[in-house]
């Protein structure tokens, strides 16, 4: 009897998903609920690697996530099929899912010996309960048990058919006036064993710097077709990015003694708190290598056995001198960490900072969870437009590491396979 519940349920949420589709609506890794936090999905065993399987294989993906409330909630999944460019496709669920259409997340720990309470929970997609029927871009969303249309988070994920091979290369941007702060990405995808039917309409690319979705380039189309190869190689800036710079990082894994970025840690009114070093304006500055995690974290704790449940929560204080707020627009601290989120949505780890007039300068404080982090200073303007020159600069011998998704809608299907994943670093 409750697996035939659970059944009616996924008919009833398949068709709440295709009637509900907002046309040309963008998903995105998103948390709209202020408990919710440290989101992970990787492959099992890879904490650091991007959401990525092979089709038809046994890989599969860990999903874990902290509710700051604790105790214990009732939470239900299920995945929505995207496009290359993350609209939802026009399939109903059974065309891309086999089993249920919606399922529960059984697994979770209260946290051990934390000053922060909360719940840990986790779960590996897909699963014999919801299994994947077709390749592509894929949305997993968690939800409060039957509030399908209020998510708690959504997160990206893709599952790779590969059919075709990427070969990558990364130089200094060819435009002149870009020579020393841009990067340029050139590509190849070679077919020897796969059939493209008109490349220009039906293949999609998308570029990723250091899995970044909000400054991906979509949509570049071949600047060549010859033999087994569609050449993407253009030398006139269409595929270029700014350098950035190296990524700064601190490490918090234990909160027993102060690592090489940290100045203080104290606990009072029972929570911990972390001072950083006061960082200091990298713009106009000359570009020194360093070795870094290409803006990625990794969640550890060195004062107990088992980060997801023991790890603790710290509020870690950001900050970094200037002597008048920019106009027009806001600083913030971001990275993989808070999706590089720069806007105003809810999302509780958005980063954004404060001008403290008294100390001249910017700070923000950010609840996170032991581990170790890459982060960078970025102004926004008020057109949404992201600058790293004010607190960072551009440099282009910045080692950056860019990824390629490759997709084609084959004869007679209605949806993106994706069927490349290219990878290349400077």
């Amino acid at each position: 009897m409750k697996h035939k519940i659970i059944i009616v349920t996924g008919i009833i949420l398949s068709l709440f998903i295709n009637i509900t589709k907002a046309e040309g609506q963008v998903l995105e890794n998103a948390i709209y609920k202020e408990s919710i936090r440290t989101v992970l999905l990787h492959p099992i065993g890879e904490d650091l690697l991007p959401p990525i399987i092979k089709f038809n294989t046994n890989e599969r993906l860990s999903l874990s996530f902290d509710d700051l409330n604790g105790g214990y909630t009732s939470w239900q999944y299920t995945f929505i099929h995207c496009n290359a460019d993350w609209t939802p496709t026009d399939l109903w669920q059974n065309e891309y899912l086999e089993g249920y259409m919606d399922d529960y997340i059984r697994d979770y720990r209260q946290s051990y010996n934390t000053l922060q309470p909360y719940t840990n929970y986790s779960i590996v997609i897909p699963n014999r309960n919801i299994n994947i029927k077709i390749p592509g871009n894929y949305i997993l969303k968690v939800y409060n048990e039957g509030y399908p249309e209020t998510p708690a988070f959504t997160k990206r994920f893709m599952v790779l058919d590969s059919k075709v091979i990427v070969g990558a290369t990364v130089r200094q941007s060819t435009k002149i006036e870009n020579r020393f702060t841009h990067q340029e990405v050139g590509f190849s995808i070679f077919t020897p064993n796969y059939v493209v039917y008109e490349p220009n309409s039906n293949l999609k690319v998308v570029i990723l710097q250091n899995w970044r979705w909000d400054n991906a380039i979509f949509n570049v189309k071949p600047l060549m077709l010859r033999n087994n190869e569609i050449d993407y190689n253009y030398t006139d800036g269409t595929i270029e990015f700014e350098g950035g710079n190296e990524f700064r990082f601190f490490d918090i894994k234990s909160l027993r003694f102060n690592s090489e970025r940290v100045r203080l840690i104290e606990t009072r009114g029972g929570a911990y708190y972390v001072d950083l070093f006061p960082d200091r304006s990298r713009a106009f500055k000359p570009y020194i290598t360093e070795k870094d995690l290409n803006g990625r974290f990794l969640i550890k704790t060195d004062d107990g056995r088992n980060a997801a449940d023991e790890a603790e929560y710290a509020w870690v204080n950001f900050f970094i001198p200037f002597e008048i707020p920019y106009p027009g627009g806001d600083m913030f601290v971001v990275g993989q960490f808070n999706d590089w989120k720069h806007d105003k949505s809810v999302t509780p780890e958005l980063g954004r900072m404060k001008f403290n007039y008294a100390r001249q300068g910017y700070e923000a404080r950010l609840l996170l969870k032991q581990g170790y982090y890459n982060y960078l200073y970025a102004f926004v303007n008020n057109t949404g437009k992201i600058d790293f020159t004010q607190a960072e600069s551009n440099h282009s011998q910045t080692g950056n590491q860019y990824t390629i998704l490759v997709y084609n809608r084959e004869q007679g299907e209605r949806f993106d396979r994706l069927i490349a994943v290219g990878v290349v670093e400077k």
